[in-house]
């Protein structure tokens, strides 16, 4: 601590006492002391505190973690100002309960407009180094937030220009908030970008049954039915850990340092003349790319508190009932639970049968293997058994409201 002071002394007394540069002009140096003060604020107070078997998440260089920008991310999340008429918030089609996923097939924003794709959970978000469904482009959390901020196609929060900034400078809590993680620069577009960011990144979920057993030693976590199910889907016939392994069970993720991995695939949930029939939008990686290939093909997810993220796929396919109510019981006398086993059983049996025949589906990966009913239940309630409970009623990822 002694040296970090000593450190930001010598900065600021640089920047204050002389031109970086011979041909910067006097109040640069405001700009780049007010800079300065403002990076030192906001990556000086942040610890990870971070499952066991967890690497440390990525963080780019002009967005470093803070206390207080994590916690104006949290009240921005929650914030209804954030959309073109005041009445949705990024929470709108995240909710804690259901793992920030939204229970439905497809959401829809302000203006009803139905997203062309299933919303995403965000359980560690942060470890993802390509986002969305099927965009290698959305590289960072600080860039994706724009395509529900002001994306025109889909609508989703439906913001047409900066507006929004007046609209929050109205709320007297947010000038000294912003103020607090930002320093000088103040209430910002691309400030509330990376308030929402660093919020998203603290989303880590590393505590369900399945963590206790491999990480902490509790070997009672799990069950023999779950064990045997974890064992199938690490084993050499369903090998299902190939698109959906390590420690955030995908095979695009983030693993500490500089290394990063992501793909794209087709799982063989529809078939060529399904995709030939397809809007723009809805044909995954080819709609980016237009290389005829890439056409079905999408990020694998990752299947951390799949438990309760159900309809499962891009579009939602396999799910048991009452696909719009994800506050509600899933159909006639059922839990989410039950609800969740028979969508999950309709997702094995897809594995296990092969898929539809697809050209651009990977036959190396998505091939019919042979387990019995008893198997794939054992393998179901193992996915169960990644429920992470503390995760979704963490009050430190609640409403502040």
């Amino acid at each position: 601590m002694k040296f970090f002071h000593s450190a930001t002394f010598l900065l600021i007394s640089l920047l204050l006492g002389c031109n970086i540069l011979p041909f910067q002009k006097k109040e640069k140096n405001d700009d780049m002391l007010l800079l300065a003060l403002g990076i030192l604020a906001s990556g000086s107070d942040w610890v990870w505190d971070l499952p066991p078997g967890f690497p440390v998440p990525n963080v780019p260089a002009d967005n470093p973690m803070s206390k207080a920008k994590v916690e104006l991310g949290r009240h921005l999340f929650y914030e209804k100002k954030l959309s073109g008429n005041g009445t949705m918030a990024c929470s709108g089609c995240h909710f804690q309960s259901l793992a920030f996923a939204d229970g439905k097939d497809f959401p829809s924003g302000i203006t009803n407009q139905t997203h062309p794709r299933n919303a995403q959970h965000l359980s560690n978000v942060a470890y993802m180094p390509r986002l969305t469904w099927s965009n290698p482009k959305m590289t960072s959390l600080e860039i994706q937030a724009r395509a529900p901020m002001f994306g025109e196609s889909p609508v989703e929060l439906g913001l047409q220009n900066n507006n929004f900034i007046g609209a929050l400078a109205s709320n007297s809590i947010y000038q000294p908030m912003f103020e607090r993680a930002f320093g000088g620069s103040g209430i910002t577009e691309q400030n509330v970008r990376y308030a929402l960011a660093s919020f998203q990144r603290t989303m880590i979920s590393g505590n369900s049954r399945y963590d206790q057993y491999t990480f902490r030693n509790n070997k009672s976590a799990l069950n023999a039915s779950e064990i045997r199910g974890l064992n199938i889907f690490n084993g050499e016939v369903a090998e299902c850990f190939h698109c959906h392994g390590g420690f955030n069970f995908t095979d695009t993720s983030f693993h500490g340092g500089a290394k990063e991995e992501f793909f794209y695939h087709s799982n063989g949930i529809h078939d060529d003349a399904y995709y030939a029939g397809q809007v723009s939008n809805k044909k995954g990686l080819f709609d980016l790319t237009g290389v005829a290939s890439d056409t079905g093909k999408f990020r694998a997810p990752s299947l951390r508190n799949i438990g309760v993220t159900y309809p499962y796929m891009h579009d939602g396919i396999f799910m048991c009932a009452d696909a719009n109510n994800p506050d509600k019981p899933a159909g006639a006398g059922k839990t989410k639970v039950d609800c969740a086993r028979d969508a999950l059983t309709q997702v094995v049996n897809h594995y296990r049968s092969g898929g539809q025949a697809h050209s651009g589906k990977d036959g190396a990966l998505i091939r019919a293997f042979t387990i019995s009913d008893s198997q794939r239940d054992d393998m179901v309630n193992f996915l169960l058994a990644l429920t992470d409970e503390e995760f979704l009623t963490n009050p430190k990822f609640a409403s502040p409201f």
